[in-house]
Parts: structure tokens; sequence; C-alpha cells
């Protein structure tokens, strides 16, 4: 769906949050969306995010490019589900929300 409203290919998806924490929630994303999920060391990014801007503002870092030097990542994951498996997969996501949202079929 973001591909085909923003013509924007998706290499890499970045996630954070507590969602990271299970692995196979990751794993499941990566398979479905059919491309890497990375998960960076800091998983609260929005308050470190804030943190960044804020230093910032008062001269703690210079520029972006000092900020993005201190992402890292913890781990990677790859997608290995196959296409017939990911289009079955997908197929039962929309039923169950045809269902959720009363189109039944």
């Amino acid at each position: 769906a973001m591909y085909k409203d923003s013509k924007v290919e998706l290499k890499e998806l970045r996630v954070d949050g507590g969602g990271t924490a299970n692995r196979l929630l990751m794993q499941f994303q990566s398979d479905i969306i059919n491309v890497p999920v990375v998960i960076p060391v800091v998983k609260e990014t929005t308050s470190l995010g804030a943190a960044f801007v804020a230093g910032l503002a008062v001269g703690v870092w210079k520029d972006l490019g000092e900020l993005k030097a201190l992402w890292k990542e913890e781990v990677t994951f790859q997608p290995l589900m196959n296409d017939d498996e990911r289009n079955k997969n997908w197929s039962g996501w929309e039923r169950a929300i045809d269902f959720l949202i009363g189109n039944k079929k």
C-alpha cells in the first residue's frame, strides 16, 4: 500500500517501541511486507528523538550527521516466507478485516 501511494520502494522497515520485544511479530512483519525489519539498540526512539532535538537546539550536537552516527542496529529480520504462503496469509488478513467491518465474505 505504501508503494502504491508513494511510488517509493521500501528497502527496509526500521521499527521501535515495545513490540520489538516480540521476535515472532518482527519476523512475521518482515515476511508479510517482504523487506528486512531492523530493530535498533535503543528501542524507545520517540523519547530519544525529543532529546536529540533539544540537544541540537542547545548545541550538544552540531548537525543531523552526528545524530545519525549514534543510531545502531541490534538485529535485522530477513523475509523468509515464500510468495504462496505470504499471499495466503495476506488473503486471510483481508478476510478477517472484512469480517470485522461487516463485509462478510
